[in-house]
């Protein structure tokens, strides 16, 4: 097994669409089953990801999906993919993309990382 280097980190701000919510929580598993999972299996190769849930702390952000991606290339197939399925305004509305590289003032400098702690 082969082990996962991510050179970009996104961090997508999503809320909830009123189309979404109005489902029951079995139909929105099968959405993403059937909908947005697949298609992001199938053209985006490269990317992991991890969800939060923030409408408990936010009115204007109610899910965070963190990415990471291989390259950039497969980060851009992945929003790529998504801009495909229903989870692209019409469940969610995408408020805003925060795209980084981890460390990269270290990395461009040749130093040891300061303000990562832990």
């Amino acid at each position: 097994m082969t082990t996962f280097e991510a050179e970009v980190t996104a961090f997508m701000l999503v809320k909830t669409m009123p189309k979404w919510l109005a489902l029951t929580v079995p139909q929105r598993i099968e959405v993403m089953e059937t909908h947005v999972l697949p298609a992001i299996k199938a053209k985006a190769d490269g990317v992991r990801s991890r969800f939060y849930d923030t409408e408990f702390y936010s009115a204007r952000v109610t899910d965070i999906w963190v990415w990471e991606a291989r390259d950039h290339e497969s980060y851009q197939q992945l929003v790529d993919a998504l801009r495909d399925t229903p989870f692209w305004d019409d469940y969610f509305q995408v408020v805003e993309l925060l795209v980084g590289v981890e460390n990269g003032y270290a990395r461009n400098h040749g130093v040891d990382p300061v303000a990562t702690v832990g």
